[in-house]
């Protein structure tokens, strides 16, 4: 368990995780956006700290984030385990719905990035009716593949110039994640990795029960939902989750007997 000045976590498989609620979250993106500082928000799940687990390039991205929140009811678990017993899961999707109205009062520009160009169609719709006087500065949809130099320059520089002050990144972990790393300091924002939050609030992906996202389930529900494309990536990252938490108690179990 650790504690920086206002800040407090522990680590998670090796990856720090902040120990935060929802509100605490808010109120530290609120400031940050309100003075156009460039920040990086991270929505930590299972396959985040297990690719940081197997990946020190990813676990050093990770750990230089402004805020690292315990998206997943398996990492607000650990939390709890380690002393943090009030910790609750802090989802990427309700995070970002709230951040939206944060910045619809506070009349802070927002920038969607990620996605499809018709999942950033139905997006801005749905904004739009859910938050009358949102200010969209602007939304991109880049193409499934590495851009080139060129071309993640011009994309940052559109960001930057639109002047909006929280950006939702939708790329998927890991490539949001070194995508904001890679940008901060560029950005005049705070950049917030959302993973599947633009499918879930445009419509064209079906979100799991409340029920569901509270007993850690979330991920069976996209399983169903996405069998062909999500089955390889949960079988192989909630089983090594499961390994390598276990080889944690033990080692813990036996310290203690020693």
């Amino acid at each position: 368990m650790t504690e920086a000045g206002d800040r407090a976590g522990a680590r998670v498989l090796g990856a720090q995780i902040d120990a935060v609620d929802a509100e605490r979250c808010l109120d530290r993106i609120s400031g940050w956006a309100s003075r156009g500082e460039s920040r990086s928000v991270f929505l930590c799940n299972v396959h985040s700290v297990v690719t940081a687990r197997r990946d020190p390039a990813f676990a050093r991205v990770l750990g230089a984030a402004d805020l690292a929140v315990p998206d997943g009811a398996p990492i607000a678990w650990c939390l709890r385990r380690v002393g943090f017993a009030r910790q609750r899961r802090v989802g990427g999707p309700d995070l970002m719905w709230a951040c939206c109205e944060l910045a619809t009062r506070a009349r802070l520009p927002i920038f969607l990035y990620g996605a499809s160009a018709d999942t950033l169609r139905r997006l801005r719709a749905r904004l739009a009716a859910g938050f009358p006087g949102v200010q969209i500065a602007g939304s991109a949809a880049p193409p499934f593949r590495r851009l080139t130099e060129a071309e993640d320059a011009r994309a940052v520089r559109a960001i930057a110039r639109s002047g909006a002050r929280i950006v939702f990144v939708a790329l998927g972990c890991p490539k949001q994640e070194q995508w904001i790393a890679g940008h901060r300091g560029a950005i005049p924002a705070v950049m917030v990795g959302v993973g599947a939050a633009f499918d879930f609030h445009a419509g064209t992906v079906k979100r799991a029960p409340r029920w569901m996202q509270e007993f850690g389930l979330e991920w069976l529900h996209r399983v169903a939902m996405e069998p062909r494309r999500l089955w390889r990536r949960y079988l192989v990252t909630n089983t090594l989750f499961l390994a390598y938490l276990a080889g944690e108690l033990v080692g813990d179990l036996r310290r203690k007997a020693g």
